[in-house]
C-alpha cells in the first residue's frame, strides 16, 4: 500500500512562467499551490521573444496547456547558419517525428498561464518578496518583506537566477555568472526574400564584430532580430538605460555595419521597438537543489545562457518532473532527491555545450573566421541534427510513469581554483 502524502500545500516562490507551471502541474499531481510575486504587479505586456523547443511544448502538454501553447507565436522552421556576408555555411532541420518548436513573446506564455490559473483557482500574490524561511515539524513559513507571513508543507523556489530560495538553502551558493555578452533585439520593417520573409526558416550570422539573429514575422510585416554584443564587463541597469534605445540601434548599425543581411535589417528599425538585456547569464552548477523542505526549479538552479535556446524549456520540464516526484514519493525529501538526480544531468549538459557557444559568439574576428572556415565540416559530422537535437528536443516526460525513490546526491565542497563542484552518491 502507497504510504499517505505528506506534501498538500506548496508555496511556489516566482510568478514568471516556470512558477505558474510549478502551481499547474502541482494541482495536477493533487497538491495545494499559492504563488507568489515579488513585484507589486503582473508581468502582463513585458518580456522579449524566447523559443519554446519541441521538448518545452511536450512538458506544457503534460499540464493540459499544449493546444493553447501551440496556438501563439509561429513555428520555428530549419535553421541556417550564415558567414555574415551573405551566404550560408549550413542548414538544420527539426526532427521530422517532433513538432515545430515555436517562436512567441513572453507576454504571450505569461497570458496563457495567467488565464490557465484564474481557470483552476490557484491564486497568485503580488508584493510578496521573500525575505526568509522558517522551518518547523510540521511545515514551512515564507516571510516576505511587507511583514506578512505564509505557510506550507513545502517551499519552491522558481524566483530566477537572483534567487532568494537559493541562498536561504545554501548561503554559499554560486551567484549567476556573467557571460560576456549583452542582448539588443527588435523589430525591422525590413522584407526578407523567400523562405525567410515567410518565416519560415530562422537565421544565426557571427558576423566581422557580434552575433546576428533573424527570422521573417509569420504575417510577412517584416523581420525580428537580435544582436548578442561582446562587452567585456557587465553593465548595470541604469548605465544601459542612458545609452537609450536610438544609442542602443545606432551601436547595432556599427557593429553590423559590413555584414549581410544585417545591415538591411537594421537600416528599418524603429528604435521603439528596441529591448536591451545588459546582462545575459548562466548558472553554474549549484551544489544544493534542495534542504529540508525547499527546492529549487527552473532558472533559480539551472538557467543556460540564452545560446541554448532551452532556458523556458528546461524550466518548464523541471517543474512538471518535480511535481511526478511530489506525487509518487510521499516523503519530500526521497521526491527532491529523485528529482535532482532525474534532472542534474541533463541540464548541466545542455548549460555546458551553450557555455561553449557563448566562448565563440564572444571571441575575436581570427576566431570568428576559423568558425566560418569549419563550420560546413562541423555541419556534415558533429553537428548534424540527429546527434544535435535528438538528445535535447526528443526528451518526453511521461506523467503516467511512476516515479521511484534513488540514492539522495551529496555534494561536497568546491574544489580547484576555478570552484568546479563535485558530488558523491
Amino acid at each position: 500500500m502507497t504510504a499517505p502524502r505528506t506534501s498538500k500545500k506548496a508555496l511556489v516562490i516566482g510568478g514568471g512562467i516556470a512558477g505558474p507551471v510549478m502551481a499547474l502541474a502541482l494541482r495536477k499531481a493533487g497538491i495545494e499551490a499559492e504563488v507568489f510575486e515579488a513585484y507589486e504587479h503582473s508581468a502582463a505586456g513585458i518580456g522579449g521573444t524566447f523559443m519554446l523547443a519541441p521538448n518545452g511544448l511536450g512538458a506544457v502538454s503534460a499540464v493540459g496547456l499544449g493546444a493553447e501553447v501551440g496556438r501563439i507565436g509561429q513555428p520555428v522552421g530549419p535553421m541556417v547558419i550564415e558567414d555574415g556576408k551573405g551566404g550560408t555555411l549550413a542548414e538544420f532541420a527539426g526532427l521530422a517525428d517532433l513538432p515545430p518548436g515555436r517562436l512567441m513573446r513572453r507576454a504571450e506564455m505569461y497570458e496563457v498561464l495567467q488565464r490557465r490559473l484564474r481557470e483552476t483557482g490557484i491564486t497568485v500574490h503580488y508584493g510578496k518578496r521573500l525575505v526568509d524561511a522558517e522551518e518547523g515539524a510540521d511545515g514551512i513559513t515564507a516571510h516576505f518583506a511587507d511583514g506578512t507571513s505564509a505557510t506550507g508543507d513545502l517551499l519552491i523556489g522558481t524566483d530566477g537566477t537572483g534567487s532568494t530560495v537559493r541562498t536561504l538553502i545554501d548561503p554559499a551558493a554560486p551567484a549567476a555568472r556573467y557571460t560576456g555578452l549583452l542582448g539588443v533585439g527588435g523589430y525591422s520593417s525590413h522584407r526578407l526574400p523567400g523562405r525567410a520573409g515567410r518565416g519560415e526558416t530562422v537565421h544565426f550570422a557571427n558576423g566581422a564584430k557580434a552575433f546576428f539573429g533573424y527570422w521573417g514575422l509569420a504575417d510577412g510585416s517584416g523581420t525580428a532580430w537580435f544582436s548578442n554584443i561582446p562587452q567585456p564587463e557587465p553593465l548595470t541597469p541604469e548605465q544601459a538605460r542612458a545609452i537609450g534605445p536610438e544609442g542602443w540601434l545606432r551601436r547595432c548599425r556599427e557593429l553590423h555595419a559590413d555584414d549581410v543581411p544585417a545591415r538591411d535589417v537594421l537600416r528599418e528599425v524603429d528604435a521603439a521597438t528596441i529591448e536591451t538585456f545588459p546582462r545575459l547569464e548562466i548558472m553554474p552548477s549549484v551544489p544544493r537543489w534542495y534542504r529540508g523542505r525547499m527546492v529549487l526549479v527552473g532558472d533559480s538552479v539551472h538557467a543556460p545562457s540564452n545560446s541554448s535556446g532551452q532556458g523556458v524549456s528546461l524550466a518548464v520540464e523541471s517543474a512538471v518532473e518535480l511535481a511526478r516526484c511530489l506525487r509518487d514519493l510521499p516523503d519530500h525529501t526521497a521526491a527532491f532527491a529523485a528529482y535532482e538526480a532525474m534532472r542534474r544531468p541533463r541540464v548541466e549538459k545542455i548549460a555546458a555545450d551553450a557555455a561553449r557557444t557563448n566562448n565563440q559568439k564572444a571571441s575575436g574576428s581570427v576566431a570568428r573566421m576559423v568558425f566560418r572556415l569549419v563550420a560546413p565540416l562541423m555541419a556534415r559530422t558533429v553537428m548534424s541534427p540527429e546527434r544535435m537535437l535528438r538528445p535535447v528536443h526528443g526528451y518526453r516526460i511521461d506523467w503516467e510513469r511512476r516515479v521511484v525513490p534513488v540514492v539522495p546526491v551529496v555534494p561536497v565542497v568546491p574544489v580547484g581554483r576555478e570552484g568546479r563542484e563535485g558530488r558523491a552518491a
